[in-house]
């Protein structure tokens, strides 16, 4: 007996199979095929999606149009990638080019399933959709707006169902150009029973493959679905369009993708024809362009969605795309109307344009200022898929004026749009997912998905005040703080005007009478040794000499040379080791002549480029290297490492006001990066900001092994090299907490030799305010500081006692008499 013929396995249900073709078989009253299927096992019950109700034409977003291969819409733009043109850094620089592209490997395969659970990666709250009353859905009186009215057939897409004059539009007739017929009249009303099992309620919205009717499932617990028709039953695209859905999404199942439930037929008894519905999950909530149109200005015009929010919204749906990618299927046609809000979910809909990687033959759906350039010449692919990504991003974020026309290919200039000025690592993000060349965008959607990932971070972080740090892919940990030291050590005096003359010594130079120092106060970074600091790219995995070189103990350079050159056979990944080890022996001529030639033989790795930048620190060249960095910040958007490299670039460049911005964005977002506080501190004393270089280095966690470091260059940025003047307050109120500083780091294990030397510091600055006429602004009342109080005498003695105690801890019988002298030169007069 076929199984066709065969009553349903569902306890309790009276049904039989039926085969509703290729094979397949579904239950005519449950909906639910069998357990095992004639050949083998059943089809899974998967996903599909449903167009929400309430198509609005509010984001001027135009219908899902099939696509010829043989189309001749064509890019605006040039094939040439617009990649390394978003960096202000780069764009201040000289004209020079890299001279190579940067191609990205994926960092990993995509993954079919998300480990989250909620919206917003767990780094933004977003604000819940609630779940409406289905029936409340429901419109009253269905139509299509005559602007959404165009023949159906692939190669014509004329407009039809136009008014003339006074007389309003046909919803039904023939196209004058081609001759095809077109209804645009729903075939199912409230009340009709489709397949003896699903009783319509109503229209929910129309798409751009047909209606979508809301209906309830008698046989299963008069649960809600979604019936979903053909616009045009009389298309073979469309036709094929509603069928190729059905048999991808039955093997589907993921969070962010609507169900499928079933697959029947119903005649139409108006014309006599039997047309398909798929059966599918209800979804309720909004779609984000309902979500997008319902935020407004007190003036009526769109707010864009908050950038945190939309790079929610576009985690989520790289979630679902990546596993429509392990499927080896593609979606096509991601925008806002095609993916719905649900409580605190977000789930792809509206599957009809879903199509195999090595489909060729089918027809492809797609929507203008949203597929990707190439799609009408080469067809889809994953690159395209995240194209469209980027494109809703940029649709939710912006007030997109033209993005169907103007910007149809292309982003507008970043000067002009507020959120591209205000965070540029998202800029940067879509400016590589829209790139016109198809390989220079991610690889992969969990690729960008990393990226996205990363730049929310940075988003929340730069928002908060609160970093929120993650372990990278790509970069190992920072090696080391080379420039902790931000002052230089004092030869002068610590106090102008309390230190007295003193003839000197035979055979010994005068000692200077100022302490000041000069407003250059801050010491110059070593840049070859803080670009060697900069994290190392982690080793590929892939790469044959993985093993050998995680099994590599020793690191001084010398012994590392010789050890990789026992290596089994060179790899990509041993000669990068090599290039390090010659720039970190001071060969840098080996280093480069290696370099160039790996550059020839592997010019898309981007490791190359980064080890290019290195390179170009270390040898002097900080233009080259400014641009390779920032073509790995095109690269990886959402990485620290690129931000904390270029800052060093525009700091050693002299552009102060770039090197701040890229160390606070480094700084904000990951505090594990010590040297992008230093960094920042530095640049900010170069540019006379005291108070903001105070707060950067007293920001430095307890946790940090350079939080002692940071707080004794605090001290010192509050008062080196600054002039006390009379009645200045703000003095005073420095002085007492950079005493206090002093004091609390006995705790932190601060030597007694780096103690004695600040408070020398402190109270030599303070021996200036009050000889400069200071004494008046102190509060009343004897006040004390470190332990002398707040007047000259106290001060001299608080002096002497400090360069005595340096003396006895001094380690040569030179600087112990020095020490000495300087001591009897602040000591008071006394009689004794």
């Amino acid at each position: 007996m076929s199984q066709v013929q065969q009553t349903c396995q569902r306890p309790d249900c009276e049904g039989f199979y039926e085969d509703v073709g290729g094979g397949e078989l579904y239950c005519d009253t449950c909906g639910l095929a069998p357990v095992v299927a004639p050949g083998g096992p059943s089809s899974a019950r998967g996903s599909t999606g449903l167009r929400p109700a309430g198509d609005n034409d509010g984001s001027g977003s135009a219908g899902s149009r099939p696509t010829g291969r043989g189309s001749s819409r064509t890019s605006s733009q040039s094939s040439k990638s617009r990649r390394s043109v978003s960096g202000r850094l780069s764009r201040s620089l000289s004209g020079r080019s890299t001279g190579r592209s940067v191609s990205v490997r994926s960092s990993g395969s995509s993954s079919g399933t998300s480990s989250r659970g909620r919206l917003g990666a767990g780094l933004v709250q977003v604000p819940d959709v609630p779940r409406p009353d289905p029936r409340a859905m429901v419109l009253e009186n269905p139509e299509v707006p005559e602007r959404k009215r165009f023949c159906s057939r692939s190669d014509c897409g004329a407009p039809v169902g136009r008014s003339r004059e006074e007389r309003p539009g046909r919803t039904e007739g023939f196209c004058t150009k081609c001759g095809h017929p077109y209804s645009f009249v729903p075939k199912l009303k409230a009340g009709d029973v489709v397949h003896g099992q699903y009783e319509v309620a109503g229209c929910l919205a129309h798409g751009g493959l047909g209606w979508v009717y809301l209906a309830v499932d008698k046989a299963v617990s008069d649960r809600w679905v979604v019936l979903k028709g053909l616009l045009d039953t009389g298309d073979q695209d469309a036709m094929a369009a509603a069928i190729s859905e059905r048999r991808f999404l039955a093997e589907i199942e993921h969070a962010n993708i609507v169900r499928i439930y079933n697959f029947v037929e119903h005649l139409d008894q108006r014309t006599g024809s039997m047309d398909g519905y798929i059966v599918m999950e209800y979804v309720g909530g909004k779609s984000l362009k309902e979500i997008a149109n319902g935020r407004r200005t007190p003036d009526g015009k769109r707010d864009p969605l908050p950038v945190e929010q939309a790079c929610a919204y576009g985690i989520e749906a790289l979630e679902a795309l990546g596993h429509l990618h392990s499927r080896n299927l593609l979606y096509c046609d991601f925008k806002v109307d095609n993916a719905i809000q649900t409580e605190d979910q977000l789930k792809l809909i509206d599957m009809g344009a879903v199509r195999r990687m090595d489909d060729e033959e089918s027809a492809i759906y797609g929507t203008v200022g949203y597929q990707a350039p190439e799609v009408a010449e080469v067809g889809p692919s994953v690159a395209s898929d995240l194209y469209t990504v980027a494109r809703t991003l940029a649709v939710l974020t912006f007030d997109f004026q033209g993005y169907t026309n103007v910007f149809v290919d292309s982003l507008p200039d970043p000067d002009h749009i507020e959120v591209f000025r205000e965070y540029e690592s998202f800029y940067r993000l879509l400016v590589r997912a829209t790139d016109p060349d198809p390989a220079r965008r991610f690889a992969s959607a969990q690729e960008m998905g990393e990226q996205l990932t990363g730049v929310l971070r940075e988003v929340v972080s730069l928002q908060t005040g609160r970093a929120r740090p993650a372990l990278s892919t790509l970069f190992g940990p920072e090696l080391r703080v080379t420039d902790a030291e931000l002052f230089p050590k004092l030869d002068g005096e610590v106090s102008r005007l309390g230190a007295r003359a003193v003839l000197p010594r035979k055979g010994r130079a005068p000692s200077p009478g100022s302490g000041g120092g000069s407003p250059a106060i801050v010491k110059p970074v070593n840049s070859p040794a803080a670009a060697l600091a900069l994290p190392i790219p982690r080793v590929d995995p892939a790469d044959p000499n993985a093993g050998f070189l995680a099994g590599l103990m020793t690191t001084a350079p010398a012994e590392l040379l010789g050890a990789l050159a026992a290596a089994p056979a060179q790899s990509v990944e041993t000669r990068l080791r090599q290039i390090r080890a010659w720039l970190e022996n001071g060969d840098s001529e080996a280093a480069v002549t290696s370099l160039t030639t790996l550059e020839d033989e592997e010019p898309d790795d981007w490791r190359v480029v980064w080890y290019r930048g290195v390179a170009a620190l270390v040898t002097g060249d900080q233009e080259g290297a400014a641009l390779a960095f920032d073509a790995i910040y095109d690269a990886f958007p959402g990485e620290v490492a690129p931000k904390l490299a270029l800052g060093l670039c525009a700091e050693v460049l002299g552009q102060l006001d770039n090197a701040a911005e890229y160390y606070r964005l480094v700084w904000s977002t990951d505090p594990s990066y010590v040297s992008a506080a230093f960094g920042l501190a530095r640049v900010q004393l170069a540019a006379g900001d005291r108070r903001g270089a105070v707060g950067t280095l007293e920001s430095v966690p307890e946790s940090s092994i350079h939080y002692t470091a940071a707080r004794v260059a605090a001290v010192r940025a509050r008062l080196r090299g600054r002039t006390a003047v009379p009645g200045d307050v703000p003095f005073l109120e420095d002085l007492t907490a950079a005493a206090g500083q002093v004091e609390a780091l006995d705790a932190y294990g601060l030597d007694p030799a780096r103690r004695e030397q600040l408070s020398a510091e402190v109270l030599g600055c303070a021996l200036d305010w009050i000889l400069s006429g200071g004494r008046g602004s102190a509060p009343a009342g004897r006040r004390t500081l470190l332990g002398s109080e707040l007047d000259e005498r106290g001060l001299r003695f608080g002096l002497e006692r400090s360069y005595r105690t340096l003396a006895r801890l001094a380690r040569g019988g030179e600087e112990r008499i020095d020490l000495v002298e300087r001591a009897n030169r602040y000591r008071p007069r006394t009689w004794v």
